[in-house]
C-alpha cells in the first residue's frame, strides 16, 4: 500500500483496537478477496487507520493477513478447478523480479507522473470491462508467447506494485481476462495463487523489522479466510458481465480512493514547504 502523508489522528495503542471491528474489516476483505481474486488491502489499510493504527504497521499487518487469506483462496478456486498454475507460477516469479526493480525506481522517478500514468491506464481497463465480456469457460493457452507475455505482465505489476503499493490482483485479472482471454473465474483463481510468494515475502521482511501487529494480522487474517471461500460461492454464482460490472465498480472506488489520497499528500507536502 502507499504510504501517504494523511494528517495527524489519534493513534490508539495495537492491543486496543476492538477485536469485533478487525473481525468485520477481516470477513469484508476476505469477501472481496474471494468474489474479486485481490488481495483486499485496498479495503484493509485504511480502515485499520481508521481505527487507531499508523500507516506503516497497518501496511504490514495487512499484508500478513493477506497471505493465509490468498492460500485459502486460491486452494479454494484450484479445488473448484478455477487455477491455471503454470500462469500463476509465471506471474508469481515475474512479479518478485518488478517488485524490486519498483522498490529501486521508487526513489528515482517523478512519482506523480506514474501515478497519473496508472490512473488512466485504470480507467482504460474500466471502460473495457464493460465492452469486453470474457467467456466463463475460457482458459489460457500457454505457447511461447503467452510465457512471454506473462512474464512481462507479472514484471509490470511488480513494477507498479512497487512504486505506486498497489496489490497486483487488481491489476493481473483484468489482463488476464482481456489480454490472455482467461476466463472471469480462471483469472480471479490465478491471481490469488500468484500472491502468495510476494505476501510471503513481504511478511517474512516485515517480521524482522517488527513492521507489523501479529494480534491484528490473525483476526483479519482469520476472518478473512472464512470469508474467502464465500467469495467465490458468489463469484461462482453470478454471471461474467455482473461480475465485470462488480469488478469495475470496485476498481473506481480503488481509483477514487488513491486520487484523493494523491491530493491530500501534495496539500500536506505543500503545507510542510509553507511552514
Amino acid at each position: 500500500m502507499m504510504t501517504p502523508g494523511n494528517p495527524p489522528t489519534a493513534t490508539l495503542p495495537h492491543g486496543r483496537l476492538p477485536l469485533w471491528g478487525l473481525i468485520v474489516l477481516g470477513l469484508i476483505a476476505g469477501s472481496l478477496s474471494g468474489l474479486f481474486g485481490v488481495g483486499g488491502g485496498i479495503i484493509v489499510v485504511p480502515a485499520l487507520v481508521l481505527l487507531g493504527m499508523d500507516q506503516s504497521r497497518a501496511a504490514g499487518s495487512s499484508v500478513a493477513a493477506i497471505l493465509p487469506t490468498a492460500v485459502v483462496g486460491a486452494i479454494s478456486y484450484g479445488v473448484a478447478g478455477h487455477v491455471d498454475w503454470i500462469a500463476g507460477a509465471i506471474l508469481a516469479a515475474g512479479i518478485i523480479i518488478g517488485a524490486q526493480f519498483g522498490s529501486y525506481l521508487l526513489s528515482r522517478l517523478p512519482r506523480s507522473v506514474l501515478f497519473w500514468i496508472f490512473i488512466v491506464f485504470m480507467a482504460g481497463v474500466i471502460v473495457s470491462l464493460w465492452v469486453i465480456i470474457p467467456e466463463r469457460g475460457d482458459t489460457i493457452s500457454i505457447d511461447w508467447r503467452a510465457i512471454f507475455g506473462l512474464v512481462l505482465l507479472g514484471i509490470v505489476t511488480g513494477v507498479l506494485s512497487g512504486i505506486l503499493g498497489v496489490g497486483g490482483g487488481i491489476i493481473v485479472v483484468p489482463a488476464l481476462m482481456l489480454m490472455f482471454g482467461a476466463g472471469d473465474l480462471i483469472a480471479k483463481g490465478t491471481s490469488l495463487l500468484m500472491m502468495i510468494p510476494g505476501s510471503l515475502s513481504g511478511t517474512i521482511g516485515n517480521a524482522r523489522r517488527k513492521n507489523f501487529d501479529l494480534r491484528v494480522a490473525a483476526a483479519v487474517g482469520t476472518a478473512a479466510c472464512v470469508a474467502s471461500p464465500l467469495g467465490l460461492l458468489t463469484a461462482t454464482a453470478i454471471s461474467p458481465l455482473a461480475s465485470n460490472i462488480a469488478f469495475s465498480v470496485l476498481m473506481v472506488a480503488v481509483a477514487t480512493q488513491m486520487v484523493l489520497r494523491h491530493f491530500r499528500t501534495q496539500r500536506a507536502a505543500r503545507d510542510a514547504s509553507a511552514a
